[in-house]
């Protein structure tokens, strides 16, 4: 239970801290991901992502773009033409027929609602929710470079910069897929804090969330500590400055380094606790995983052990060690 101090109201407020939400997480999705039938050619793309690995991590809630502001199924395909940094969304067989503007302003309308989700994943390589290394298409005819993205996810990106998103064909990727739902669940956790946001809150939240921060950005995890040494003055800019360097930072898969760095600095914890001998094997298993030779689970799973037998209240509540479910297995391979 955390007690604050509310400046503004100027009393005393209990407020019992949650913990990080329970799956399924509501997240956005392109609808025709969730197996409708509502592509330009009137298929749908089901295939394109992990749908078992994550089915029961998150609740999605479909949105096609193009449908929505009132291209038909089927429908003439479109594609991104022009600059790759400020492309146009035009069909394929009349460049006259641009989208750009409708899909923007959809975008912009939806934002509101869309921000109540936890993450969003987009269909890979599509011109209005691709996310990453979408095809442009000059206007002079020039082989189209696969450096844009799409309109309306580009869009939101703008108008929610600190929402998880991804392309549905990284997720097959390990490493993106384990990444991508930290994210979600750090994100969904911070929402869940802001109707009670304060100075005390804040420090709770950081308190909980810096190992996993400094597992993917030492130097990050440096600016947040100096960002709230002194949150008298401007809290509110600074609490955003905070979630925008949270999120920014955990876009950025941890290394091995960066986890073993971490593990590390928790092996301190047990240094009273545990003999000489289960320290250095403990040190020895960490080693091994910077090394490549074990994977990330291994000593993960060592050290909750430890804490298990000897448990630390502020270990205990630490993301790091439990970012997401453990049922989803997403620590295995890495």
């Amino acid at each position: 239970m955390v007690v604050y101090c509310n400046e503004q109201l100027e009393s005393r407020v209990v407020f019992d801290f949650p913990d990080c939400p329970k799956p399924p997480l509501r997240i956005g999705m392109s609808e025709c991901l969730r197996g409708t039938r509502v592509r330009y050619d009137g298929a749908s793309a089901e295939a394109s992502w992990p749908k078992e690995q994550l089915k029961d991590l998150f609740d999605p809630v479909g949105i096609c773009p193009e449908v929505s502001i009132g291209m038909s199924v089927p429908r003439k395909a479109i594609r991104l033409m022009g600059r790759a940094d400020s492309p146009r969304a035009v069909e394929i067989e009349n460049t006259q027929n641009d989208k750009t503007v409708a899909l923007k302003g959809f975008a912009r309308s939806e934002a509101g609602f869309i921000n109540q989700l936890s993450g969003y994943i987009f269909m890979k390589n599509s011109p209005s929710c691709g996310v990453h290394r979408v095809k442009v298409f000059p206007f002079d005819g020039a082989a189209p470079i696969r450096a844009g993205q799409g309109i309306f996810s580009s869009e939101l990106k703008v108008q929610l910069p600190n929402l998880p998103m991804e392309d549905s064909g990284r997720l097959f990727d390990e490493v993106l897929r384990e990444n991508f739902v930290t994210r979600c669940f750090a994100y969904a956790h911070w929402n869940l804090l802001l109707p009670n946001l304060s100075p005390r809150v804040l420090i709770e939240f950081h308190s909980r969330y810096k190992y996993l921060l400094m597992a993917h950005n030492y130097s990050a995890y440096k600016r947040a500590g100096f960002l709230l040494s002194n949150l008298r003055v401007d809290f509110l800019a600074k609490a955003d400055a905070y979630v925008s360097l949270l999120m920014e930072t955990l876009a950025l898969p941890a290394t091995r380094r960066g986890h073993s760095n971490v593990m590390l600095h928790l092996q301190g914890y047990l240094k009273q606790k545990i003999s000489q001998k289960n320290r250095q094997n403990l040190a020895r298993l960490i080693h091994q995983y910077r090394r490549g030779e074990q994977p990330l689970q291994a000593p993960i799973t060592l050290l909750k052990h430890y804490f298990n037998q000897y448990p630390d209240e502020y270990i205990s509540k630490q993301a790091y060690l439990d970012p997401h479910p453990a049922f989803a297995g997403l620590r295995r391979s890495l």
